[in-house]
């Protein structure tokens, strides 16, 4: 039971009714069924497995090495750990882009064989077909718009999007766009805040922010930086919620200091 005392299985019907009512939604991602099961537990409104497990589980530079196999393995564990949050998998570089068809498979490969309730795909206009294309064959579809880090190559980076007005009109248009094709729900990365604000208002389907300010319906973070396990850089829109590495630093130095002293196994912890 979570710990605003919601109990129901999130589904998109939940979700939209959530827009309606002017409740937050709550999404963080998960790679793995200990931690989404404690996730779950808490009471989160969404696990998401995202490409982001690239750089925060597999040690690459981005998200775009990640293939259908890796997103895959992971979404499994964690579809099995969810007993009431919704679980979205990301579609990773390329799974979608070649074609409707082969976007189709794949998207139908996370739902019949890991288990997820939906997936997740980058982009705006231009994949609208695509989008259409998933929703129609029953597989609930979440947009993202923004920093779309697959395209980071193209964007010419980590930035902020959205910041002037040919760019702003743009992720309108491409909002509304995904709304029209069947998406029901939206991710927002990296947008000013004024901007997602004014999407928001402007759609019917829920919008998820993350670096794009308090006015989206929901919020989401990578675990990892929330919890403060993932070092390696942290964005400026990453609340840290704990600084695990350092308690998990220090119970592995405890460990370590008992084993080498002779004090770990002790007459408890032997047969």
């Amino acid at each position: 039971m979570s710990k605003q005392g919601r109990i129901n299985k999130i589904t998109i019907s939940e979700v939209l009714k959530m827009k309606q009512a002017g409740e937050k939604i709550s999404m963080l991602t998960a790679y793995d069924y200990s931690t989404a099961a404690i996730m779950d537990e808490a009471g989160v409104d969404i696990l998401l497995i995202g490409d982001s497990l690239g750089m925060v589980v597999l040690g690459y530079d981005s998200t775009l090495p990640v293939t259908m196999e890796d997103m895959l393995h992971h979404t499994k564990p964690v579809s099995r750990a969810a007993k009431r949050a919704m679980v979205i998998a990301d579609m990773p570089f390329m799974s979608y882009q070649v074609s409707v068809q082969e976007a189709l498979r794949n998207a139908g490969r996370f739902m019949k064989e890991a288990g997820a309730h939906g997936v997740k795909l980058e982009g705006g206009e231009e994949v609208a077909e695509t989008v259409r294309k998933i929703t129609s064959a029953g597989i609930p579809l979440m947009g993202h718009l923004g920093l779309t880090p697959q395209s980071v190559h193209q964007l010419g980076g980590y930035k902020v999007q959205g910041k002037d007005d040919k760019t702003a009109r743009k992720l309108m248009e491409d909002a509304r766009a995904l709304e029209e094709a069947g998406a029901f729900s939206l991710v927002l990365e990296c947008v000013p805040a004024k901007l997602a604000g004014e999407i928001s208002r402007a759609l019917t389907i829920p919008t998820i922010g993350i670096g794009a300010g308090v006015e989206c319906d929901g919020q989401v973070l990578v675990v990892n930086d929330m919890l403060g396990t993932f070092e390696k850089f942290t964005p400026k829109f990453v609340k840290k919620y704990a600084e695990l590495s350092k308690d998990i630093q220090a119970a592995v130095g405890r460990y370590i200091d008992d084993v080498k002293g002779g004090t770990f196994p002790g007459k408890e912890h032997s047969f």
